[in-house]
């Protein structure tokens, strides 16, 4: 009973902590143009909260299924064919057509394929092995290895104009989010975090093994099956509505796991999605105001994720 009052006075002070950022990002320096900053700053605080939640979800579900904290979705290889998706395209029609043509259809159409490549090789490979993820993971690992090996190849023939516009697509940007793509996406994020907080008592039982959660009587092929198509269609969602985040899902899981020391996923969930919006919300406040727009979100993400994964490492080889 302490321990549960303890988390949810950390997941309060998390809260209100995240509360007083959004307040400071959409009022500092606003000139009295009230109207104009809230649409705009308003915007981008939609995609930091979806973001947030679909990254963090899906990265700690997925360390639960793999059993390895050290893993996170990326190595399903899906932001490789993100990058392979976008390179292909600006090399048929070119960097001023894609820019100009974020159309709807494109949107669907670019998480349709990177959820049914995930899709594909998680159903044969997990029917294949009877749950193991083993070679899941292995293909995960070869496919992006493929899909970055194509990408490089095109973008050294590419004209050179065209490769600087498509580097800008690259990176992860929460400036020029597409209000129409946000609603969609907010639907696709809803369905797979109400799903996970569904089966997050589950989840807690996973976390004892294979062996154990079968003996307990779940069916332990069909929920991994079922959450990795999940995971595969928020990572997909995420990354086709502001680009590759690479880092973000694990800095989440870690910080969160780290701080609140429970192996309860409701907890854990609710800790690592409030994070990511004090960490997406507070770097954005850092970028613009502070930086003047000379370095991206992105940059402080995968350096503050490099540091992190070091450290972890680290850490637990000393436990070794």
């Amino acid at each position: 009973m302490l321990r549960e009052k303890n988390y949810w006075l950390k997941i309060s002070f998390t809260a209100i902590l995240a509360g007083g950022l959004i307040f400071l990002y959409l009022t500092y320096n606003t000139y009295g143009n009230w109207e104009f900053a809230l649409a705009l700053r308003g915007k981008r605080l939609i995609a930091f909260i979806l973001v947030a939640l679909a990254s963090s979800v899906s990265t700690v579900s997925f360390q639960t299924l793999t059993t390895n904290r050290l893993l996170s979705p990326g190595i399903l290889g899906l932001d490789n064919l993100y990058v392979l998706i976008q390179t292909f395209l600006f090399f048929i029609f070119g960097g001023v057509t894609m820019l100009s043509q974020e159309s709807t259809a494109l949107f669907l159409g670019t998480i349709f394929l990177m959820t049914l490549v995930s899709t594909l090789a998680i159903v044969i490979f997990t029917k294949k092995e009877a749950g193991n993820l083993f070679e899941v993971l292995m293909i995960g690992i070869i496919s992006g290895t493929f899909f970055s090996s194509i990408s490089s190849f095109l973008q050294v023939v590419m004209n050179p104009n065209e490769y600087d516009m498509l580097q800008g697509k690259l990176f992860a940007s929460f400036s020029n989010v597409n209000t129409y793509h946000m609603l969609l996406a907010s639907l696709l994020i809803a369905l797979g975090v109400i799903y996970f907080f569904a089966i997050a008592g589950k989840l807690d039982v996973m976390q004892l093994g294979r062996d154990t959660s079968i003996n307990l009587g779940l069916d332990v092929s069909r929920i991994q099956m079922i959450s990795l198509i999940l995971i595969s269609v928020l990572t997909a969602t995420s990354t086709a509505l502001v680009g590759p985040t690479v880092f973000l899902g694990f800095i989440l899981s870690t910080i969160s796991r780290a701080i609140f020391k429970s192996f309860d996923h409701r907890y854990i969930f609710l800790a690592s999605s409030l994070i990511g919006i004090v960490m997406l919300v507070g770097g954005q406040f850092l970028v613009e105001q502070v930086f003047g727009f000379t370095t991206t979100i992105s940059v402080i993400i995968q350096f503050l994720g490099g540091l992190i994964f070091i450290g972890k490492i680290i850490g637990e080889r000393k436990y070794d």
